[in-house]
């Protein structure tokens, strides 16, 4: 029996414009409508009445859970969430969690109450327990930017451990070997992820890894700076700080010039994800650039894909590449050090 992805397959078209066109929407062209119906003749499809009376009580609403809406990235990636789900007809509600799991679950009992129609969910810890939660109640979902350790669902999420590893190895071509790790909280895979790359660009330079130059915390500007004071403290002190997240960079900076300390001529930063201009400082960060836009793009997308799926099939994970942007923060390379490669520094 012909299911509508067969349909969408034969007529070049995605699942949701064939659900538009069965469902007499309006904002499908009039080719795509046409190839619909003539792939529908041609397959002898028909469509699930049940399925469809299901689908018209639908709300035509998503639900996005972030873990902090005040950060840059959460923001982008709400951009990107929204401007597809309104193409399609649907509107977005936002919710903002402050990395709680406790706070992530009563909006998660909110929301399916409200009967969303599907859920884009950054985790605020890896248990799988707020996903069995939301599969529970047989509510489509979407994971974001976190991976979940036992949870069977789609999830979209950048490069964590290549971006780390690039801009690691970014410092050791500089002449850096004694490099400060400032990751976020434990058993969050961004974090373990931004390590693992860490320590894969150290170990592959010969570089023995020190568990003292590696701390984890919250994702925040206040911990990059306790986090600062402490691996500065370390004797040999580091030459240069890996903060595995933005507002981590922000916080070492200031904990740095209160040490009377320069970057990059006393200490080079790298972190990850850009910052709009009104919280960059001088010297900028260079940093793995995550496409948060398209990340949310792609979440929504295929989240919207699964609302109108008729069969089964194994859940997706979507790995999306960072881009490595080299600005002032990473400094020229040290002196008295043979380094290999010639590195281009944005103005």
């Amino acid at each position: 029996m012909a299911t509508i992805r067969d349909v969408a397959k034969r007529a070049g078209v995605s699942p949701i414009t064939v659900s538009r066109v069965i469902n007499n929407f309006d904002y499908v062209s009039e080719e795509n409508r046409r190839r619909v119906h003539e792939a529908i003749a041609e397959l002898g499809y028909v469509p699930n009445t049940v399925a469809r009376s299901l689908r018209s009580k639908r709300t035509n609403t998503l639900a996005l859970v972030l873990t902090d809406v005040s950060n840059p990235f959460f923001t982008t990636v709400a951009r990107g969430v929204e401007d597809t789900a309104s193409k399609a007809g649907y509107t977005v509600i936002l919710c903002n969690t402050d990395e709680s799991e406790a706070e992530q679950q009563k909006y998660l009992d909110v929301l399916i109450q409200k009967q969303v129609d599907g859920i884009l969910l950054v985790p605020a810890t890896s248990s799988p327990e707020s996903v069995r939660f939301i599969q529970k109640h047989a509510t489509p979902l979407v994971i974001l930017d976190r991976r979940v350790v036992g949870a069977e669902a789609d999830t979209v999420l950048g490069d964590s451990e290549g971006g780390a590893h690039e801009l690691v190895k970014l410092l050791i071509e500089l002449g850096h070997q004694r490099i400060a790790c400032l990751s976020g909280p434990r058993g969050v895979s961004t974090a373990e992820d931004r390590v693992a790359g860490y320590r894969r660009a150290l170990t592959e330079a010969g570089i023995r890894v020190e568990a003292k130059r590696i701390s984890y915390g919250p994702f925040s500007r206040r911990t990059g700076y306790e986090m600062t004071q402490r691996a500065m403290a370390v004797q040999p002190r580091p030459t240069a700080l890996f903060a595995g997240h933005n507002f981590m960079a922000i916080g070492a900076m200031q904990a740095l010039r209160e040490m009377e300390m320069r970057v990059p001529e006393d200490v080079a930063v790298v972190c990850f994800d850009d910052l709009p201009l009104d919280f960059l400082t001088v010297p900028f960060f260079t940093m793995a650039a995550q496409p948060a836009y398209e990340m949310g793009k792609k979440a929504t997308e295929l989240l919207l894909a699964r609302l109108v799926d008729e069969g089964p099939h194994e859940p997706q994970e979507i790995v999306l590449p960072t881009e490595i942007v080299i600005r002032r923060s990473s400094g020229d390379p040290l002196v008295n050090h043979n380094v290999k490669a010639s590195v281009a520094v944005e103005p």
